[in-house]
């Protein structure tokens, strides 16, 4: 049973409070991070916000709220030891008609740790924060949108919990041909060092600690100034230095992963409700080939269609190389799903 309990975070002081949210913007985000932010970057992060934490089965999560509350509610998940503040840029852009929240899982960002991190203990953890902060309170289910990793986390939280979400946008998880993972398999492991015991390196100062960043898979990026700001937003000041944010723990129970891996594009076109894909047409995660292959599983299952929409000059990391038509391409799926549910009705 989820068990959360509301407490936000006052910006000025950085200590937690009981009465009222901190509503503030994201300019601040950019101190030490970025040097000369682009004037679109400014644009995006003045948009109010509101930051705190929900308590979820006893783990302070970290979440991010953008928009009216009375609007459609959408909620965003972000990838394997990143942080919600990979959509901290993207969010604004759909705050005028949507109200959106963004968290950092636990184990992540500025969320609290846990000992464990199982399928189970996500879903209950993305299930507390939407319903603490009031996301199933409207007239319309919220939707998922979820990159990478995040994926994993909307796909179990529809098979599990159909009839609480509207649907969800998949971005550029990893679906490929069984075959095509088995023969690559040393392209594919998760990031890090798979050492849930093993202690984050301590970082003599920020300059070295952001040389160690890398993006997983590794890849080029086409806004350095998004690249810079996932990076010092993914790592923390402590005794000795810097260090990242992410906990160990987080690394237990990822290894032999091929077997899951092997099985999401089965599980994806398996998940109740409307679902569309996004992914970057120059990734090594989502293939031109994966297209055919989620078809062929499409019609092995006979399942619905889903929408699949490629970005060009786009890899993995969709917000980064390419946000404008990412947000692009998110809105376009929304608007076709609010037109085909008006028609419903």
């Amino acid at each position: 049973m989820t068990n959360t309990n509301f407490r936000t975070i006052d910006l000025s002081s950085g200590d937690a409070i009981e009465q009222s949210s901190a509503l503030t913007n994201g300019l601040g985000d950019l101190e030490h991070a970025v040097t000369n932010p682009p004037a679109w970057l400014q644009q995006a992060l003045s948009v109010p916000r509101e930051e705190g934490f929900v308590n979820v089965d006893g783990c302070d999560i970290h979440y991010f709220r953008w928009g009216d509350p009375s609007k459609p509610a959408i909620v965003m998940l972000h990838g394997f030891i990143a942080h919600a503040r990979c959509f901290a840029f993207i969010a604004p852009y759909l705050a005028d008609d949507y109200h959106v929240v963004a968290y950092d899982f636990s184990g992540m960002g500025d969320s609290g740790s846990r000992d464990s991190y199982s399928e189970d203990v996500r879903t209950s953890e993305l299930l507390g924060v939407t319903q603490q902060l009031g996301l199933f309170d409207g007239g319309a289910k919220p939707t998922i949108i979820a990159h990478s990793y995040g994926g994993h986390v909307g796909v179990a939280a529809l098979h599990a919990h159909a009839d609480k979400f509207a649907g969800i946008v998949i971005c550029d998880l990893m679906i490929l041909r069984p075959s095509v993972i088995e023969g690559n398999a040393e392209k594919f492991k998760p990031p890090g060092n798979l050492n849930a015991n093993k202690p984050n390196r301590v970082y003599s100062d920020y300059e070295t600690a952001k040389q160690r960043f890398v993006l997983s898979p590794v890849q080029q990026v086409e806004h350095e100034e998004l690249f810079d700001f996932m990076a010092y937003h993914s790592l923390k000041q402590v005794d000795g230095g810097w260090s990242w944010k992410f906990h160990p723990s987080v690394f237990a129970g990822q290894e032999n992963m091929e077997e899951r891996w092997a099985s999401v594009g089965k599980r994806v076109v398996e998940t109740p409700g409307p679902k569309a894909i996004v992914y970057g047409k120059e990734s090594r995660l989502f293939s031109d080939d994966s297209v055919v292959y989620v078809n062929e599983l499409i019609d092995a299952n006979d399942s619905p269609a889903i929408p699949i929409i490629g970005i060009p000059h786009a890899r993995h990391h969709l917000m980064l190389d390419q946000p404008i038509a990412f947000v692009s391409s998110l809105k376009m799926v929304l608007a076709l799903w609010a037109a085909a549910s008006d028609e419903c009705a």
